[in-house]
């Protein structure tokens, strides 16, 4: 799979994609922050999910209707739990993850929501 982790989602998370075969670039290493809709349709273009704590990428997709390639929010979710619950994700909804669903993740729940038409 391809994604993009934001720098909120941490550098141990990006490295263990890495590690176990996932196509990853981090955001961090592209230079100064871009901002939110930049990194959004830098993914979109390289057809990366995006990984992310933060809530405007939402906002970006489904208020503003910014092309993305899939979204991965761990806003409750603690970095020492960040690698077992992208794996967890991975496994469980792989096929979701390809198909550019917006996947939220607040304390054990898991939404999965099908991403807006343009």
């Amino acid at each position: 799979m391809r994604f993009l982790v934001d720098r909120c989602a941490g550098r141990r998370l990006a490295e263990w994609l890495l590690n176990n075969g996932h196509d990853t670039l981090e955001a961090q290493t592209i230079g100064p922050d871009p901002g939110d809709q930049a990194l959004l349709e830098l993914a979109a273009s390289e057809n990366r999910a995006i990984i992310t704590i933060d809530k405007d990428f939402g906002e970006l997709i489904y208020l503003h209707r910014i092309p993305h390639a899939g979204l991965i929010r761990l806003p409750d979710v603690r970095m020492v739990r960040r690698i077992e619950i992208i794996a967890e994700i991975i496994d469980r909804y792989g096929p979701e993850v390809e198909e550019q669903a917006i996947i939220t993740v607040q304390g054990r729940h898991v939404r999965v929501s099908r991403p807006p038409t343009n």
